[in-house]
């Protein structure tokens, strides 16, 4: 039926040309069509033409209207205060002049509100208008608040419509009673989609925005191939499989790992299904992007060596404090663990949430020897030590000289050639260069001009403020400026070689999530501020 009749039948009424009893049924099925209480729309027609009719007896009036719920009979009241002695006659009245008005009122009392019916009259045009924008306001704000609860409960699930029309790369869908947007950044890339289409996608957020509530969608979201799986695998459904984490490029491809809570199944098999009927509905849907299905374990050596199929991972180092990942591999499992752009192991990086370091045997080998040879070399130029202490102390574990300030006489004792003297020698020089040291970076600190707010950053030692402002990065915002992989190093492809790209920050072995937590509450300070 839609708001038109219902307008319509309002003007007539309000202009004593219409059947009151046939208002009140448009009201009903107009509540009724929209899903709102009918209560609300004849609220609402009482406010509007209280509106209305302030605008006939005076702004300075308190209007109060009742429409009667059975017959539709319209009452206008003035709402009227008692006093003892009036001063405004719209707003005050006497007790023995509200007793005239109705005898009932002689119960009341000073202070108390009494009504003063009003006669009716002919709305005019304008009158009516006011009273159709109040009403009209009232019922899509209803319809709205009706909208946003129906669909706060489908965040975070899959959600049917038909494509509505497309509007600057954005997709609008029809979900029956409202509409939805796929922003472009949440489509599948070089997915072609049409007016008229039955679409799928994730339901995203749903929020309250100044023109309505609004409803956004993805296509591109990790969670929407997770629940594209949840329906295609009833064993993920009953809860006999859990998906632990999944990552996408969406379009091209994607990696999902699980888990068997029932031990007695196989959970990639499950996934896959009968002759990959599973998985690949949820590939048809999400426009032939490549699912790597990976087996989860709690050891993420061999959940690593899964998700970089199909390479062949030789070795694994973990650093479980670090969330880093050391994967080791021939030369020719290299290109493979990588894939094309970095796209394998990025996508293996998020799966996992661990850094991912892919090198081969003899990258291995060698930055192995760089780290003894540069332990080494510090330890034995700083304590004035000789080199084959100096390899002795890094061999069994002392790799820096704060190392060796913090440890006992007891644990250096240990070490076979190490006796007492010696040990407490090591000790008394590791703290007295510390000292020193402390207080070059100090100075070192105030020449290059580091401001205090980055000084006071947590997180950052003063060696790490020394090479930050060595790089001309002096204060909150040229850290907040910066990415995660400017500190701790990356490799990149370039004219199809990988190349290594140090970090500012790669010398005190940053990890990747103490780098973002780094950057990320420095953003937090400079954007609050």
């Amino acid at each position: 039926m839609g708001l038109g009749p219902f307008f319509f039948g309002i003007k007539n009424m309000l202009n004593r040309r219409a059947d009151k009893l046939e208002l009140l049924r448009i009201a009903e099925a107009v509540a009724l069509e929209k899903s709102i209480d009918k209560e609300l729309i004849i609220g609402s027609m009482e406010t509007g033409i209280a509106k209305a009719a302030k605008s006939k007896f005076g702004s300075d009036n308190e209007i109060k209207v009742e429409i009667n719920r059975d017959n539709g009979d319209i009452g206008i009241f003035r709402k009227l205060t008692i006093v003892e002695k009036p001063e405004n006659s719209n707003l005050e009245i006497t007790l023995d002049e509200a007793t005239k008005l109705n005898n009932l009122n002689k119960n009341k009392q000073i202070g108390d509100v009494v009504l003063q019916p009003l006669p009716s009259f002919d709305f005019g045009r304008i009158a009516a208008q006011t009273a159709k924008q109040v009403i009209s306001f009232n019922v899509r704000e209803a319809e709205r608040e009706r909208q946003y609860n129906d669909f706060i409960d489908k965040k975070d699930t899959i959600l049917s419509g038909i494509v509505k029309r497309l509007e600057f790369g954005n997709v609008i869908v029809d979900l029956g009673r409202t509409e939805a947007i796929i922003q472009k950044n949440e489509m599948i890339p070089r997915e072609n989609i049409k007016a008229g289409d039955r679409i799928k996608a994730y339901c995203l957020d749903v929020r309250r925005e100044p023109r309505g509530q609004q409803i956004f969608l993805s296509r591109a979201h990790p969670k929407f191939m997770d629940k594209l799986f949840i329906q295609e695998v009833p064993e993920i459904y009953d809860g006999l499989i859990e998906i632990k984490s999944s990552s996408r490029d969406p379009g091209s491809r994607a990696k999902i790992c699980v888990k068997a809570i029932d031990t007695s199944l196989d959970p990639v098999g499950a996934c896959v299904g009968m002759r990959g009927s599973r998985v690949q509905a949820v590939v048809n849907e999400l426009q032939g992007e490549k699912i790597d299905i990976v087996n989860w374990s709690e050891d993420p050596a061999i959940v690593v060596a899964n998700a970089l199929s199909p390479a062949e991972v030789q070795r694994v180092n973990v650093d479980n404090e670090a969330k880093k990942l050391d994967v080791i591999l021939t030369e020719e499992n290299l290109s493979k663990a990588i894939g094309r752009r970095g796209q394998n192991v990025r996508l293996a990086t998020k799966l996992l949430k661990y850094e991912i370091n892919i090198m081969t045997e003899q990258e291995d080998s060698e930055r192995r020897q760089m780290e003894f040879k540069e332990k080494t070399e510090n330890i034995v130029k700083n304590l004035e030590l000789d080199e084959t202490l100096g390899q002795l102390l890094v061999a069994e574990g002392f790799s820096s000289i704060d190392d060796i300030k913090d440890s006992s006489k007891e644990a250096l004792l240990k070490i076979e050639g190490i006796e007492e003297d010696t040990a407490k020698e090591l000790i008394e020089r590791a703290k007295e260069f510390h000292e020193k040291d402390q207080e070059e970076i100090s100075n070192r600190i105030k020449k290059l001009g580091l401001e205090n707010d980055l000084i006071e950053h947590e997180g950052l030692t003063p060696g790490m403020l020394v090479t930050l402002g060595e790089q001309k990065i002096l204060n909150l915002t040229d850290l907040a400026d910066l990415a995660s992989d400017e500190l701790t190093g990356t490799y990149d492809v370039i004219k199809g070689e990988r190349v290594k790209i140090r970090g500012y920050l790669e010398d005190f072995a940053l990890s990747k999530n103490e780098a973002d937590n780094l950057i990320m509450t420095a953003r937090d300070k400079v954007y609050k501020d």
